[in-house]
């Protein structure tokens, strides 16, 4: 009996530990960073729940992205190097992902893609942008992570 109550507070244990890292804690300083295991781990997950059914699997996109479409919509863009999600601050994609595209398109444009809030946590939205600046090669994530300081002054 002790036995099996001492596997069970380990299994507790473990499992909180788990929360903590990738689910739980503090999320005052939460930020994509694609050097954070667990956070990009979470991310890579939730892409592939939320995201990869219009963006692709490999974050390729959908073909023909920057053709609009006859009922005026652009195709969903790659997120991988070939795209032009890199060129972006960190605040303006995870907005973006939140909101979704009605706020930041001209006039009268409409979207495919909805927003997220209130369907992912901050900290799952965090994670997928972290997920997506991980596969980028470093010039990339140099010049990206150069636009998110600019945007913060």
């Amino acid at each position: 009996m002790v036995r099996i109550s001492v596997w069970l507070l380990g299994i507790a244990v473990v499992a909180g530990l788990a929360y903590a890292l990738v689910l739980g804690g503090g999320d005052a300083d939460l930020r994509p960073d694609p050097d954070n295991a667990p956070l990009v781990a979470l991310g890579k997950l939730t892409y592939a729940q939320h995201c990869a059914s219009c963006h692709g699997a490999g974050l390729e996109g959908q073909p023909n992205w920057r053709e609009r479409r006859p009922d005026g919509r652009l195709p969903a863009p790659p997120h991988d190097a070939e795209g032009h999600t890199w060129h972006h601050a960190d605040e303006q994609l995870l907005a973006m992902v939140r909101e979704g595209m009605a706020p930041f398109a001209p006039a009268g444009y409409v979207s495919d893609m909805p927003g997220f809030k209130g369907v992912l946590s901050e900290r799952e939205i965090v994670a997928v942008l972290a997920y997506i600046k991980s596969t980028w090669p470093p010039a990339a994530r140099e010049r990206q992570a150069r636009a998110s300081a600019q945007a913060k002054r």
